[in-house]
């Protein structure tokens, strides 16, 4: 028989599991932080951008100043706006990883559980319960593999998923850009 007693291996899995939800408890809230600490930053920093804004908008002596103005607060406006998602794409991402590494940790250590639980059940089996054993072990050998499968292909997608999103801000850059060129083109010949 096993030197280890059941009672001692549930308590150590159930603590194990405990801790592994409370480090991705603990990895969320802290993630969660950032967000929040980045949202205050953001509106705090718009709050005295639009107060430097309307101050120079009532120095304005007229409407060509004003457009001219507006023009010119276009592009930083998309630079920061550009910035701000790139910090919260960043967070969610490292909370994602954090979150996929977790897991992965954990189906591992389920995998080698199980494993080692039957490798145990084989070699206290009775006599003439082969075929059984064989059959568990073929049992846990094929969900094993589903499971991983399953884990690997939704891996792949999210990954996907974060290409996907990581040349749409790529692509944006250039096009916003573009748009503001285009925005300042008019006021300008407007002012000459």
């Amino acid at each position: 028989m096993s030197s280890v007693d059941p009672e001692q291996q549930l308590t150590a899995a159930q603590k194990a599991g405990f801790e592994a939800v409370f480090s991705v408890f603990t990895r969320a809230f802290e993630d969660t932080e950032k967000l929040v600490e980045l949202n205050f930053l953001a509106v705090k920093s718009t709050l005295a951008e639009h107060q430097e804004i309307l101050a120079k908008t009532f120095s304005v002596k007229d409407l060509h100043e004003l457009f001219a103005l507006h023009a010119n607060q276009t592009h930083p406006v998309i630079e920061k706006a550009q910035s701000y998602w790139r910090h919260v794409y960043e967070i969610i991402s490292s909370t994602q990883s954090g979150f996929a590494a977790a897991a992965e940790a954990q189906l591992q250590q389920h995998h080698r559980g199980t494993h080692e639980f039957v490798d145990k059940l084989a070699k206290n089996a009775p006599p003439g319960s082969e075929t059984a054993v064989a059959a568990w072990k073929a049992f846990i050998k094929t969900a094993s593999e589903t499971a991983s499968a399953t884990y690997e292909a939704a891996g792949k997608a999210t990954k996907q998923a974060v290409e996907i999103v990581e040349s749409n801000i790529s692509a944006a850059s250039p096009a916003l850009a573009k748009r503001k060129r285009q925005a300042v083109v008019p006021v300008e010949a407007v002012q000459k």
